[in-house]
């Protein structure tokens, strides 16, 4: 990775680009620290404190953003739950699906259907999260003159966390587009990592202030991510090689084919995309459930968070399961048996012990279905069982609401993915290099 970034900085155009990408995102984070008048950001941060609360979560993924209230306090939420939406939606409505088979054309006209999308669901988680601040006193009427109403305040805050949400939805595109790495995925990224970095600060400034336990849960916390990075850089790069060989033609005087190859299909094709749609899936029925209600014992939002709340074991069953359905789903978007086996046998390939055409489509469907279910459940483990374990470790501790696992396979697959664009990028160059 060092070596990568140090003959990417070599190179004029690639270092133009890596700079454009760290300005974006040193714009994203000054905006996750500028505060946003109307708000009480001590009450917030009491809100947001608990490792087993919806606002918690949604604060690690924005870096500690929506506890300090800032512009950036919904981050790029609404634009994931939109993706979710529209990609569900590609597969129901034929206009969405025509669309999708239509090239670049056809993909910016649904670009500009998520937007839509996203503008709406901004609104919505915005109009939420602002209800349950001025729930909980979290709303404050002083820096406009304290007459003022508070519905007004909430509708100011509102605006203004809706247009902080487009203008991430606007840097990530920018990122994608004239940078290095998908704009997105670093956001939360740097998000996670800005929420772990607190937390360690937090721990190391209670180890200076002699607190001794301080520092077996710092090891102990080491130890742990070291096991877990292991593991999942091991799954992650983790491949099945299925063997091709083409056969030999003779056309005039010269002989084509003739080769070997394979089709490597990754056992966790779908990265880490599975993950971050099913718990902005789970978390967005409360957000629009705390517009209307408060969580009480007598009320629907009160058991909805006393049995599927951030925590709880249903809601950990649950995230497991949608995790295994959108790795499902995403792996037959990727990876096509029929067209495979098509270009196969059209270009006078075949699989050693199977028969091109319909064998051909059912073996490698029967494998893509046991690679993806073993990435699933890969997935599925990942996002469960480490945290249940840290709670139980590290009980209490700051770190656990900052880094889980599956903050860690996020940031350990946005750095694998950066790295690989990285040397594709440089490959690229050296081609162009060598026909000039």
């Amino acid at each position: 990775m060092l070596q990568t970034l140090i003959n990417a900085f070599k190179n004029k155009d690639i270092r133009k680009k890596i700079l454009i990408t760290l300005f974006l995102l040193l714009v994203y984070r000054i905006g996750c620290w500028i505060p946003v008048p109307g708000i009480n950001p001590s009450v917030l941060q009491g809100a947001a404190g608990g490792s087993n609360t919806m606002l918690n979560l949604l604060s690690a993924l924005t870096g500690g953003a929506l506890a300090n209230g800032a512009l950036f306090a919904i981050g790029i939420s609404p634009y994931i739950n939109a993706s979710i939406i529209i990609q569900l939606l590609t597969v129901a409505i034929p206009k969405l699906e025509q669309w999708s088979k239509q090239g670049d054309e056809g993909r910016k006209k649904i670009n500009r259907v998520t937007r839509v999308v996203t503008l709406l669901l901004a609104i919505a988680q915005a109009t939420g999260i602002v209800v349950s601040w001025a729930n909980s006193n979290g709303l404050n009427n002083a820096v406009f003159g304290g007459n003022t109403p508070i519905w007004v305040v909430g509708m100011f805050v509102v605006a203004i966390l809706v247009a902080g949400s487009m203008l991430t939805m606007w840097i990530g595109e920018r990122i994608t587009e004239i940078g290095v790495g998908n704009g997105i995925s670093l956001l939360i990224f740097v998000g996670i990592l800005s929420s772990a970095g607190l937390a360690i600060v937090a721990l190391f400034t209670e180890m200076f202030g002699g607190d001794t336990m301080a520092v077996w849960t710092l090891l102990g916390f080491i130890v742990m991510v070291g096991v877990i990075f292991a593991f999942i850089v091991f799954v992650d790069l983790a491949e099945r090689r299925i063997p091709i060989q083409y056969a030999k033609q003779i056309k005039g005087r010269k002989q084509y084919g003739g080769q070997n190859t394979f089709i490597p299909i990754k056992i966790s094709g779908a990265g880490v995309l599975p993950i971050i749609f099913a718990n902005a899936l789970i978390t967005f029925p409360q957000l629009v459930m705390s517009m209307f209600m408060e969580p009480q014992p007598g009320n629907f939002m009160g058991w909805w968070q006393t049995w599927l709340g951030v925590g709880t074991p249903i809601y950990s069953v649950v995230t497991g399961l949608l995790i295994m359905a959108f790795s499902f789903f995403y792996a037959q978007i990727q990876f096509n048996p029929e067209e495979v086996s098509r270009n196969i046998q059209q270009y006078g390939g075949f699989i050693p012990g199977i028969r091109p055409g319909r064998p051909t489509y059912d073996y490698l469907k029967k494998v893509s279905r046991r690679i993806t279910f073993w990435g699933a459940l890969f997935l599925a483990f990942l996002a469960i069982v480490p945290s249940i374990i840290f709670s139980q470790v590290l009980p209490n501790s700051p770190l656990l609401g900052a880094f889980t696992a599956t903050g860690m396979l996020i940031v350990v697959s946005v750095a694998l993915e950066f790295e690989k664009q990285l040397q594709s990028q440089l490959m690229m160059k050296q081609y162009k290099g060598f026909l000039k």
